[in-house]
């Protein structure tokens, strides 16, 4: 076996760069270390200014072509990269949970499975794609969604395969050449979908992936003039970074960044059901960008709220995400970890008390945590933590509610839980979010717009916002005369 293939769960993964249809090695690596018991996985090709400058000249290349192909044998190539994800399930699922410590069960029965779905929205949305023509005073408008040429997506280590595939499938479908760079801390689902696709048919040069640390890589393909399009989930500092980046070139920016959302609980909603979406907020060890992580209780039933959530939480399990009873996986990086008790730490230190956790477990494992009497100014209500903490805070009326609610940066969603549906109208239409969800939590439609308001984004994807962003949009408008006769 090749001195660049790793065997992860018993499934081999190639960890050099796939440029132009090949495999590419690099002069440099890093490491890659499950955090689930700290095992190295393997050494990750680490790639250079030099190396994303061949994946865009790679994608710039194979972009006439693929552009030029039909919707249908798009759609076709799509599918039968969606067939292959099915027929690797197991595989992507058990690699992404050594390499990223989320659930394998999740995994197995919602993640990989999305997966496949995405290429399968995305290539079936394109046959739909509206082409209606117009009239405007007998003139005839005609729209067009034209391929925009190569795009570099950066992806997040929280969901990396489904969120890499939410917007590799749309780019695809939209006729467009990609160059995808994961993120270190979990790039290995990322290698496995580039033979995935080869293996489909997708033309060489048209899907590329390379791996790098830091942003050593990122700003080469951010800044690179060939790029035309440039999809980032991640936080808001690198979104800065990578917007000063592409500015020179008025390159287009999609950007999905952090939240930090409100569940808001009111006094007629069913508490059972406002319990089960609060515990369900540790998902993912709380590593979510949805999250959300302000609990938000009306005064008179904060009380009875709080003793069936610590009930609730104290059932949860918490271990290795292999096991199916596990509940709760370790977090990502032994970095991730230091920020999380830093965040919780020094919320304690200002006077914040630990209704449940406040602590870490062993490894790189935290407990799940609710914090209260917590200031709305303070650090632990205003920033991401991005892990398995929670705060609780109490509400009088709708008013004060929707006052908490928005009171942060962010908005990229929020929760509404009650039995009033005039207050569940009311009080959506006057949150700052891009989701709001009342009495569910999660439920995502491939055909919604998705993305952030404020510092949780830039833009929206999904359905056809995703076409609209990957796409130049054009129109033709053609006179009723003027015509030569060429019969």
């Amino acid at each position: 076996m090749s001195e660049h293939i790793i065997t992860v769960a018993g499934v081999a993964v190639d960890t050099r760069h796939w440029i132009g249809g090949e495999r590419v090695a690099a002069g440099e690596t890093f490491t890659d270390v499950s955090p689930i018991d700290g095992v190295t996985l393997g050494e990750i090709a680490r790639g250079t200014a030099a190396d994303a400058a061949a994946a865009v000249a790679a994608a710039k290349a194979a972009f006439p072509a693929w552009a030029a192909t039909s919707y249908e044998e798009r759609a076709r190539v799509l599918h039968a990269v969606a067939d292959g994800v099915e027929k690797r399930l197991e595989e992507l699922a058990v690699v992404e949970t050594a390499d990223n410590g989320a659930l394998l069960r999740s995994h197995r029965r919602g993640v990989m499975p999305r997966v496949a779905h995405n290429f399968r929205f995305f290539a079936d949305r394109l046959l739909e794609l509206g082409h209606e023509d117009f009239d405007t005073h007998g003139h005839t408008n005609h729209v067009s969604w034209d391929p925009a040429g190569p795009c570099v997506l950066i992806t997040p280590w929280n969901a990396p395969l489904m969120l890499a595939t939410w917007k590799v499938a749309p780019a695809l479908a939209a006729g467009n050449t990609v160059v995808l760079k994961p993120a270190e801390w979990s790039p290995l689902t990322a290698s496995l979908l580039a033979d995935i696709a080869a293996e489909a048919g997708l033309p060489a040069g048209v899907l590329n992936v390379v791996q790098g640390y830091g942003s050593e890589i990122g700003d080469a393909l951010t800044s690179n003039p060939d790029v035309r399009r440039v999809s980032f989930t991640g936080s808001v500092p690198t979104a800065r970074r990578i917007a000063a980046s592409a500015a020179p070139n008025l390159t287009p920016l999609s950007l999905e960044l952090g939240g930090k959302s409100p569940l808001l609980v009111f006094g007629d909603a069913d508490l059972d059901l406002a319990v089960e979406l609060a515990v369900e907020q540790y998902d993912n060890a709380g590593q979510v960008c949805l999250a959300a992580t302000r609990l938000l209780v009306e005064e008179g039933v904060a009380e009875e709220f709080t003793r069936r959530f610590t009930d609730r939480a104290s059932r949860l399990v918490q271990g290795d995400p292999r096991d199916e009873a596990t509940d709760i996986g370790p977090n990502i990086h032994p970095a991730q970890l230091e920020k999380i008790d830093g965040f919780v730490r020094r919320a304690l230190d200002a006077g914040a008390r630990a209704v449940v956790g406040g602590h870490r477990g062993e490894g790189q494992y935290y407990a799940p945590t609710l914090l209260t009497d917590v200031a709305q100014d303070s650090e632990i209500v205003q920033e991401e933590v991005f892990g398995p903490v929670l705060t609780l805070q109490t509400f009088s009326g709708e008013d004060e509610a929707v006052r908490l609610a928005d009171d942060t940066r962010f908005g990229l969603a929020a929760t509404v839980v009650t039995g009033d549906p005039g207050r569940a109208a009311r009080v959506s239409s006057r949150l700052v979010a891009g989701t709001v969800w009342v009495n569910c939590f999660f439920v995502r439609d491939l055909r919604a717009p998705f993305g952030g308001s404020r510092h949780s984004g830039v833009g929206r994807e999904g359905g056809d916002w995703s076409f609209d962003f990957f796409c130049d949009v054009k129109n033709t408008v053609t006179a009723p005369k003027g015509w030569k006769d060429h019969g």
